[in-house]
């Protein structure tokens, strides 16, 4: 037997079109096959002033050869634009690895709502033009977003990323900020 005989594993989510999985240890597992990589990070390097290097950091762990987005609340509509305009270009329906970022933590990463929501905000833009075969994971991220939109800017403040940057000195005011929904009118092209 072949290794291209070999099925995907289940947690590589590959039958379906939109797939949701944390970190980079998620993205080896839903990128393979992906059209694009979308990297959410609400709270991440931009808001930290930690300049790009974190960032490039990052894309250097991501898989190759294939388009990456950073997305937050502000560009979810305009993320799931630029995605159908690149599945118009391709001609097929184009495969999605949505990857929240959470926190790193001693080795591992910890669960950010933010990421969560702001993930899910990025799919329902998605179905709201169409695309909605998700993964079980993906709907549920979805859910998560879509049931508490009018709780969003609250549970982005409260959050534990939140209250670390506020405690490392970031203004409050920065942090609501990243929580306005589709304020940014381009995706952003972290690597294409």
């Amino acid at each position: 037997m072949s290794t291209a005989d070999i099925p995907p594993a289940p947690t590589a989510q590959a039958k379906y079109q939109v797939r949701f999985d944390w970190g980079v240890a998620g993205a080896a597992r839903i990128a393979p096959g992906a059209d694009v990589v979308v990297w959410v990070d609400v709270l991440g390097p931009d808001l930290q002033h930690t300049g790009g290097h974190e960032r490039s950091g990052i894309l250097d762990l991501l898989p190759t050869g294939i388009p990456v987005l950073g997305a937050g609340f502000a560009t979810a509509a305009a993320t799931a634009r630029w995605i159908t305009d690149l599945q118009h270009r391709l001609g097929r329906r184009a495969m999605i690895a949505i990857l929240a970022a959470g926190e790193p933590e001693h080795g591992a990463v910890r669960f950010a709502v933010e990421d969560q929501l702001a993930a899910g905000a990025v799919i329902d833009a998605l179905a709201t033009l169409g695309t909605d075969y998700c993964s079980p994971e993906a709907a549920a991220s979805c859910a998560a977003f879509t049931g508490l939109r009018g709780a969003v800017a609250h549970l982005l403040t409260a959050s534990a990323s939140a209250q670390q940057l506020v405690a490392a000195g970031v203004a409050p005011a920065l942090i609501r900020a990243a929580g306005a929904l589709d304020t940014e009118e381009q995706a952003l092209l972290l690597r294409g």
